[in-house]
């Protein structure tokens, strides 16, 4: 066997082995009256997480750009028993919304224990066409109003000694063909919230990050965006992954990845740099596009 071949078995067991042994240390009763504020959640994976906060009794806030369609998830959650349930509509293309959000929570529900950023702009899958204007906005939703939500929360989370959710994308890890704007917004998350974890930590605040890096997940949005573009990929359920975020965020890990093997795949992504890009080129179909 060659040695890349040993590495790649020697990988697979130890994870199998992980797998095995790994015991869930999550309590879904500890959501119990937990303060949750959760953007993006309309649809996708934001909608299933309010679905399983409202579950396990939580007090949530929801918010999103349609406000007929977060009133029916609003009356769904309530059918499933959250403790409390309000919604804001908010654009996050506007810089003044994430603040008048953030305002609205703490009013409603009286602190934060949980602030779960998940929206994102409509994502264009295609070749870098030279529009700046479009990386513009679409970094403003993506990454400036996290910055702008985030800014504003800190000193209730660190009051109630809260938790910040971010969640993002394998492709803010990896960068992929024809998603260089929405790979760019994934990265600055990345950046942005993992040197925000270190100050935290060394100014002894009681606040703490989770990152959540996803996959492909089987929303209508992403499953239309790649149909036909890239092979070899099986989507994972939406509310799967919506139930890995809250539970990798309620015992307060530094980053979910979900599925779990994701992770094995970023270690050898840099431990393996020779053709990897050839391997990943082959996963996609360029005359689709």
């Amino acid at each position: 066997m060659k040695p890349v071949g040993k590495v790649l078995c020697a990988t697979g067991i130890i994870a199998g082995v992980l797998v095995f042994f790994w015991k869930d240390s999550f309590n879904p009763e500890s959501l119990s009256g937990a303060r949750v504020l959760l953007t993006g959640a309309s649809a996708g994976i934001g909608e299933q997480m309010a679905y399983h906060y409202a579950r396990f009794g939580a007090e949530i806030v929801l918010t999103a750009r349609r406000e007929a369609v977060l009133q029916k998830v609003v009356e769904k959650c309530l059918t499933l028993g959250a403790k409390k349930i309000f919604y804001i509509p908010a654009d996050m293309s506007s810089p003044s919304e994430p603040e008048k959000v953030v305002q609205f929570a703490v009013q409603k529900l009286g602190g934060l224990d949980y602030v779960v950023l998940n929206h994102i702009g409509m994502t264009r899958f295609q070749m870098w066409d030279g529009d700046v204007e479009y990386t513009r906005w679409l970094m403003q939703v993506n990454f400036f109003s996290y910055v702008a939500l985030t800014t504003a929360a800190l000193p209730i989370l660190e009051r109630d000694k809260g938790s910040l959710v971010v969640v993002s994308s394998l492709i803010g890890k990896i960068p992929t063909p024809f998603t260089t704007s929405y790979s760019a917004t994934k990265f600055a998350l990345d950046g942005f919230f993992s040197s925000l974890r270190h100050e935290l930590v060394m100014q002894k605040r009681n606040i703490s990050i989770t990152l959540c890096i996803l996959g492909l997940i089987d929303t209508d949005t992403a499953l239309e965006n790649i149909r036909g573009k890239v092979l070899h990929l099986t989507a994972s359920p939406a509310s799967e992954a919506a139930l890995a975020i809250i539970s990798g965020s309620a015992t307060q890990v530094q980053e979910v990845f979900y599925p779990w093997w994701l992770q094995h795949v970023c270690y050898l992504w840099v431990l393996f740099p020779c053709n990897r890009d050839q391997v990943l080129r082959s996963y996609y179909n360029y005359s689709s596009l």
